[in-house]
């Protein structure tokens, strides 16, 4: 006996359509996972990696470069961009700046943490700060060794410079290294993502 397709009003046969529905229903459940994970942010060779599990962001005690001692927390509802850089980091000084202007453009929606790791020597660092021209960015030293702490377990230095991603909700999404442009299309598509998970 033949089987015989009919013809539906869109010119498919009923075969081609009970045929289609697995692979359309794969594609509807890929667009929602997709909506669940960040979009694509990269940096020459790196990206945006997500880390899990996710771990609440711990309370730094640093230094400001004016010696004043602080304690850094993320604010809820506010993202908060942690990034570790060095004196010595060629990319640290594109990267800095580029952070700098990010906080200027964004200073009521982001937090930006800059803290330099090699050096406690708050002169050497405003010196380096100065050179690029650095301002409206909040930069610290680790004169207490709390980041330096923090890095064993919650923000591991897995290249220079590295900047770490803690959501609205104050845990640690992910972290990029390198020199990325938060200010492209891609960048904003990031952390507009992380503010919509609040």
């Amino acid at each position: 006996m033949r089987d015989v397709a009919r013809e539906n009003g869109s010119g498919l046969s009923r075969r081609s359509v009970l045929m289609a529905a697995p692979v359309l229903l794969a594609t509807a459940r890929a667009s929602r996972a997709q909506a669940s994970w960040p979009p694509v942010f990269e940096a020459g060779r790196s990206q945006f990696t997500v880390v899990r599990p996710r771990a609440a962001m711990p309370q730094l005690r640093l230094q400001d470069i004016g010696g004043r001692d602080v304690l850094v927390t993320a604010k809820p509802g506010r993202i908060t961009l942690v990034n570790f850089w060095a004196t010595w980091c060629a990319a640290c000084r594109l990267d800095l700046p580029a952070l700098a202007s990010l906080a200027g453009s964004r200073p009521d929606r982001l937090d930006i943490v800059a803290i330099c790791t090699d050096t406690k020597d708050l002169a050497k660092i405003r010196k380096f700060l100065g050179s690029l021209a650095v301002q409206n960015l909040a930069c610290f030293a680790d004169t207490y060794g709390a980041s330096a702490e923090a890095s064993k377990a919650m923000f591991p230095l897995v290249g220079m410079p590295i900047t770490y991603l803690v959501g609205a909700s104050g845990y640690v999404e992910g972290y990029i290294a390198g020199a990325p442009d938060w200010l492209s299309p891609a960048g904003a598509r990031l952390l507009q993502f992380y503010r919509e998970q609040g």
